[in-house]
């Protein structure tokens, strides 16, 4: 398991993380301690414990607001696949009503030839 050094509103912290996932962590705490200082310039020095919770916050309130989008997203995927279905049944209904309809025209045109040689065989 590896090991990264990441620094949060001026402070160190070495963590564990899977192999290869160091620079996400080291991203992750870098966006974090973005989101104190944003908070630290707005609104001055709280505390930092304050500012940790509403760090902390901020990303909950991001997640919430992504997973709503989520499952918007979801949704309106599933309401397309259903409207893809209904196009694709409607579509071979109407590949059938053409395929029967083109079958009787063959028929008419069958009967029709085979009448006309029927006259001009008597005739």
């Amino acid at each position: 398991m590896a090991q990264v050094n990441v620094t949060i509103n001026g402070r160190s912290f070495r963590m564990a993380c899977d192999d290869g996932e160091e620079k996400r962590l080291e991203g992750l705490a870098q966006r974090f301690d973005g989101w104190i200082n944003e908070l630290r310039g707005a609104f001055g020095e709280i505390g930092d414990q304050r500012l940790t919770v509403m760090a902390g916050i901020m990303a909950t309130d991001q997640l919430v607001e992504m997973e709503r989008k989520l499952a918007r997203l979801e949704e309106e995927l599933t309401t397309v696949k259903q409207e893809r279905e209904a196009v694709r049944a409607g579509r071979q209904s109407s590949e059938q009503s053409v395929v029967a309809a083109v079958e009787e025209a063959a028929e008419k045109i069958e009967a029709l030839a085979q009448g006309l040689s029927k006259s001009l065989k008597s005739g």
